[in-house]
């Protein structure tokens, strides 16, 4: 089984802060014989690490003083799509309430920690091209 894996969630210091969401369930996968396709849609799709926080508002991804990010994190989301095609994932495994991979719950974009219902820029992608997404915290 191939499942399309949140780069952060391998230990990877992908993450806005520059950090990462190590998960050692995740992890086991691996040792349990699924093939982990790695992919942070933020840093593929051109943004540094360190970055800036983004939240969704509407259809787009802002930073908190306003820059719009939506270009970057839509070519990540298409990468990602391109990966799960090509590599013939079986799902996705993204970390939660990222404005990217997030999927049932994320930041609301007031950058006040609020969630609401909704799915990151990759996560969307993803779902509305038939692909599973399950959030970390199902796992």
């Amino acid at each position: 089984m191939k499942i399309l894996v949140s780069r952060c969630l391998l230990g990877v210091n992908c993450r806005y802060k520059g950090d990462n969401c190590l998960n050692p369930k995740v992890l086991a996968l691996k040792d349990q014989g699924y093939e982990l396709i790695d992919v942070c849609p933020e840093s593929d799709g051109g943004l540094p690490t360190p970055r800036p926080a983004g939240e969704r508002v509407g259809n787009k991804v802002l930073a908190k003083d306003g820059t719009d990010l939506t270009a970057e994190y839509e070519k990540g989301a298409r990468n990602a799509l391109r990966l799960a095609k090509e590599n013939g994932v079986d799902f996705a495994l993204l970390k939660s309430k990222s404005p990217s991979c997030g999927c049932g719950l994320i930041y609301d974009g007031t950058f006040s920690g609020q969630l609401k219902e909704g799915n990151g820029v990759t996560a969307q992608l993803l779902i509305d091209n038939g692909i599973k997404v399950v959030p970390d915290t199902d796992l």
